[in-house]
């Protein structure tokens, strides 16, 4: 009764479903829903922290420390799925990072974090100092390695299983699922040590841990209660030749990324709106640091990333995939960078901390709603080795990697101040980052239409393209 129901209030937003088929995709939806909770909850506890312990200006190099850093942890992810069958690695890295949690939570305890962070971070002396400088770049590569990989791998297993035209409607209603957990889990576990009066977010750390185990939970639900018709890969006619060129190795995904434009497309796709919401995020984090502090920012970037999927799923209900279902996923594609020229223009225009909010906001909820899924979809005619591995790389340094693009970049803005002053210096950033910004969206336009062509002529003829 419930699941008729859902299907039908849920019909003119994501399209009708089979029975099974839609309660396969409620399943993988809720496994999201507490993969993305868990990713924003510590993304934005990442930021409070770094911010606490560091200081926003070592940002740029934390940042490049991470990037350099998941070449290991991407190395271990690939020879595990050599060794092991996809979900149970899932468990096996979601684990890993239960324990991380922990160990984090308890080291946040510790009497030369919380109040002390601030005076250590001025002194930059001392014993002290050092080791709450190690645990803030430790925790930062933390969690950035839980993004690119967790929800790397949950996007490749949902891929893996699913058919392009199911792909076309339930990849929507999957995020749509999704975005619950990055709205309510950030506003309630980031607000928590406040509201109990808590000096440090150690207990919103110890909660991360219940969220990661509660995502186990439910893709175990999904790979075990999923009928096994609906379990099925796409298959393309030349795929065992495809197939038989791909080796094992800690590399393969690396090497299959480099061979082929499809994949370099994708990874351009990616990298390219983090790119930029990366040079948007600099100034909104150090306009929000300079405005709030401890757990009150804590609360305030919990507020952000509640906002981000509340508008994210608010554009899914509202029917944004339906442009990927009834137009296709080259249209789609396309309309993704035509958004970001729009606001490229507004952050060239507008400044303040309530606007760059709004900006942030409104970009990467279109990015979830609209791109992601239909970024998802591409990865679908493809083999298994490009599908799990070449995708973790994608995710990975596509996103990672444009965001450490955006860092550097950002680094310019300090010897801009110092030669043309604070406030024309910050001026003078902004408008470059307009030129570069609006130079990327030109090239964006053309790198989705061949991305979208393939994908439509490989569905058409049954192939896969890599």
């Amino acid at each position: 009764m419930l699941i008729s129901l859902l299907q039908t209030i849920t019909k003119p937003m994501f399209g009708s479903f089979e029975r099974e088929e839609f309660k396969k995709f409620l399943r993988m939806g809720l496994a999201l829903t507490f993969i993305l909770g868990s990713y924003w909850v510590l993304r934005t506890l990442k930021n409070t922290l770094f911010c606490e312990l560091s200081g926003i200006d070592n940002q740029p190099i934390a940042k490049t420390i991470s990037i350099f850093s998941l070449v290991i942890f991407l190395a271990g992810y690939t020879k595990l799925l050599d060794k092991y069958a996809r979900d149970r690695v899932f468990y096996m890295l979601s684990t890993v990072y239960v324990v991380g949690c922990i160990i984090f939570g308890f080291l946040i305890l510790a009497p030369y974090i919380g109040q002390e962070a601030r005076s250590l971070v001025c002194a930059r002396t001392g014993l002290a100092y050092w080791a709450t400088q190690f645990i803030a770049y430790a925790w930062f590569v933390f969690v950035e390695s839980y993004g690119s990989l967790i929800v790397a791998l949950f996007w490749a297993i949902a891929s893996d299983t699913t058919l392009p035209e199911s792909a076309k409607k339930g990849f929507s209603l999957v995020v749509a699922i999704g975005q619950v957990g990055g709205i309510v889990l950030p506003i309630t576990v980031n607000t928590l040590p406040g509201k109990l009066g808590f000096s440090t977010i150690a207990l919103s750390v110890f909660l991360c841990a219940a969220t990661i185990y509660a995502s186990m939970y439910f893709l175990r639900s999904f790979i075990k209660n999923t009928p096994s018709n609906l379990m099925v890969s796409y298959h393309g006619k030349n795929e065992a030749q495809e197939e038989s060129e791909q080796e094992p190795g800690f590399f393969e995904g690396f090497r299959l990324l480099f061979q082929h434009k499809y994949l370099l497309g994708i990874f351009a796709a990616v990298a390219f709106p983090d790119l930029l919401v990366a040079i948007f995020d600099f100034h909104f984090q150090a306009m929000a640091s300079a405005v709030y502090q401890g757990p009150e920012l804590a609360s305030y970037m919990g507020l952000y990333g509640s906002v981000v999927n509340l508008v994210a799923l608010s554009c899914l209900l509202l029917g944004i995939g339906n442009i990927t279902r009834i137009l296709g996923v080259p249209v789609a594609l396309m309309l993704i960078p035509v958004i970001f020229a729009g606001a490229i223009l507004g952050f060239v225009t507008l400044d303040s901390l309530n606007f760059l909010f709004v900006l942030m906001v409104g970009s990467k909820a279109i990015n979830y709603a609209l791109n992601g899924p239909a970024i998802k979809q591409l990865y679908i005619p493809t083999t298994h080795d490009t599908r799990f591995k070449a995708q973790a790389w994608i995710e990975t340094f596509g996103s990672r990697g444009s965001k450490e693009g955006g860092a550097m970049f950002n680094l310019l803005i300090k010897p801009l101040q110092r030669s043309l002053g604070e406030v024309a210096g910050r001026a003078r950033h902004i408008a470059w980052s307009s030129y570069l910004g609006f130079g990327i969206v030109a090239v964006w336009l053309f790198i989705a239409f061949g991305l979208g062509k393939t994908y439509k002529n490989a569905i058409n003829e049954k192939k896969v393209v890599c």
